[in-house]
């Protein structure tokens, strides 16, 4: 049995009526740049999420600068966010011409750990000697709702607003996820969403989006992705070029509506690899807690005693596809050496990048293909 690590050719076939027949209303309407078709997504996605407003993007990573720039972050700033995760959250703070400040996740979520903000803030940890960050020099936190399940918002809004520091929520991998019944992107002073490919609700190419309650932010996102024009050739700002495409918004519109039922079955099957795998040792599998809905864009077991490489290896000549979500910590990347940050700064990202491993979990996997993969799982540790 083959079985990818996704297979977005099964979900086309589900939807392919609907994708065609909204792409050939973009072709013969002509309007490829913010037609119809991405206001009406941006409406729905608003409503979707809980907020006021969704504008859309060219994609996830411009969701983040330009939420970075909206909120006047620049050269000198400092940025707090996690290490564990894509690099597009790190590479947007730098772009916006601030610094990042990693902090380290929670051992159990991943997700970034508020204990951790609040002892930075406190002058408790090696960032304020090592870096000379003072805290009115920190102007945002971005956590990262990472696999698809929410961080500890409560805790981290409260902290933020006590400090008046800004809260953008990277919910890159989360659309549909919530915390305390609050969808990602509802709760932070703006959300960040991907519509690259692979996410729970992706496009046919890049694409974001940046949800508000703001209507000051909306105006600025509004202009800072059409070059900072607000009408014709009038420029209030220097901006960008980050315009959603009409073909993304008509492909996502026609998605949308099976996207509940999709991150539903992805839920299902992570249930059914929990409960497979619970009892294996040297497996760890994903924890939730009641607070929250998690809707899985990766199921990732964490693998104990340095033999992740080995089951990865093993499950792979199985044909059995597996990722790892992340081999190494942003603050070790060469790109960010000047940053000075040593091995053993932030020691709970570290050691997860040598232990985890993401399984497959599309919507369309079968239970049989779930059943091999934990079969061979099984297999690997009675060797």
């Amino acid at each position: 049995m083959k079985i990818p690590l996704l297979d977005l050719s099964r979900q086309y076939n589900v939807v392919k009526e609907e994708i065609n027949t909204s792409i050939k209303n973009v072709l013969n309407s002509q309007c490829f740049i913010l037609g119809k078709e991405v206001d009406e997504l941006e409406r729905k996605i608003a409503k979707y999420c809980g907020t006021d407003f969704a504008i859309g993007v060219a994609s996830g990573t411009d969701a983040l600068l330009l939420s970075l720039k909206a909120l006047g972050i620049g050269k000198g700033d400092f940025v707090i966010t996690t290490p564990f995760t894509f690099f597009a959250t790190a590479g947007a703070i730098h772009n916006a011409g601030a610094t990042p400040v990693f902090i380290d996740v929670k051992r159990d979520t991943y997700n970034i750990n508020p204990e951790g903000f609040q002892e930075l803030l406190d002058s408790k940890s090696f960032h304020r000697q090592r870096f000379s960050i003072d805290n009115s020099r920190i102007k945002a936190i971005i956590p990262i709702h990472l696999y698809g399940q929410m961080a500890d918002m409560d805790a981290i809004m409260d902290i933020a607003r006590e400090y008046g520091i800004a809260v953008v929520e990277d919910a890159a991998q989360a659309i549909g996820s919530e915390y305390k019944r609050k969808r990602a992107g509802s709760i932070g002073d703006l959300g960040c969403f991907s519509f690259f490919p692979t996410k729970n609700l992706g496009g046919y190419g890049d694409g974001g989006m940046i949800t508000t309650r703001d209507e000051m932010l909306e105006g600025k996102l509004r202009k800072l992705r059409v070059h900072g024009a607000g009408k014709g050739y009038y420029h209030s700002m220097i901006g960008y070029n980050s315009r959603l495409d009409t073909l993304q918004a008509a492909v996502l519109l026609a998605k949308l509506p099976h996207l509940d039922d999709w991150n539903n079955k992805r839920e299902r099957n992570a249930r059914y690899y929990s409960k497979h795998l619970k009892n294996i040792k040297g497996i760890e599998t994903p924890k939730v807690s009641e607070e929250r809905k998690h809707i899985y864009h990766q199921y990732t077991i964490r693998i104990k005693g340095c033999r992740r490489d080995e089951l990865q290896k093993y499950l792979k000549e199985k044909e059995i596809g597996t990722k790892v979500y992340y081999p190494l910590p942003l603050h070790l990347q060469e790109c960010f050496q000047k940053l000075e940050y040593r091995k053993g700064d932030l020691p709970i990202s570290e050691k997860a990048t040598s232990e985890v491993l993401s399984l497959p979990i599309f919507p369309e996997l079968t239970e049989d293909e779930i059943a091999y993969t934990c079969d061979s799982i099984k297999e690997f540790f009675l060797q």
